[in-house]
């Protein structure tokens, strides 16, 4: 393929781009916050994961609470039941058998009143190991938005870098011959990325062979207008007074 020296060196600027657009896509796929978002938001969720297993133990303390002090209610109001009726009973044997019901009674309230006091501290203890957990999540997430807030900062740096990159590719690829251009492309995607590089010193910029022997004669004897390729890599070899050849 023929293409005029000024051609060919345009493909180095285009190289230049689209290795820097390379290098910005990279940037945002590795960014530090991706890895320490997702080691973060792990951690949250085994912090929901706490805070709803000790919401439910609380639960089930304060259920457990609620029915002890129905208990003592019962309790209470049979105590004041029979007290009213006692006091209002003629009958010795009424009377007696209602002070023994009385004294039942009242031992079951203490007993149940000493239960409730140890519900009562492990409520505390549950709500304070809710609230831990509260805590540690709250944390977990707060530290989660802010390096949500500094990737997004970066990210659309990124994509406003990656925008203009690609106003100047287009300008650049625009201007070149619709065959150099398609041949760029068809060696850059063989490349990996690279299309063309740069020779100096008689070295390809691509994969850094330096050429030798018939490869580097059939180069020099190749007229300046004539599209040359690394041997090695396949890139496009542009030719400059650095080439040293």
């Amino acid at each position: 393929m023929k293409a005029s020296p000024a051609e060919q060196k345009e493909l180095l600027r285009l190289q230049a781009i689209d290795t820097k657009l390379q290098q910005v896509q990279h940037q945002a796929a590795t960014l530090a916050q991706h890895a320490e978002i997702a080691a973060l938001t792990t951690e949250a969720d085994a912090a929901r994961k706490t805070l709803a297993s000790r919401s439910g133990a609380l639960d089930d303390v304060r259920t457990e609470l609620g029915r002890i002090e129905s208990d003592v209610e019962v309790v209470e109001k049979r105590i004041v039941r029979d007290s009213d009726r006692a006091q209002a009973s003629s009958s010795v044997k009424d009377i007696q058998a209602l002070e023994q019901e009385l004294e039942a009674l009242r031992k079951r309230r203490g007993d149940l009143e000493e239960i409730e006091l140890v519900v009562m501290e492990r409520l505390e203890e549950q709500e304070a190991s809710v609230a831990e957990a509260e805590a540690e999540r709250d944390e977990l997430l707060s530290r989660v938005g802010v390096l949500e807030q500094k990737r997004d900062e970066q990210l659309a740096d990124l994509a406003r870098q990656r925008g203009d990159l690609a106003r100047d590719r287009d300008a650049v690829a625009s201007a070149l011959p619709e065959a150099l251009g398609a041949l760029y492309e068809k060696r850059r995607a063989a490349g990996h990325g690279t299309g063309a590089a740069l020779l100096r010193a008689r070295t390809c910029g691509a994969c850094t062979m330096t050429l030798t022997g018939s490869d580097l004669a059939e180069v020099r004897q190749a007229p300046e207008d004539e599209v040359v390729f690394c041997p090695d890599c396949g890139a496009i070899l542009v030719r400059t007074e650095e080439s040293g050849i």
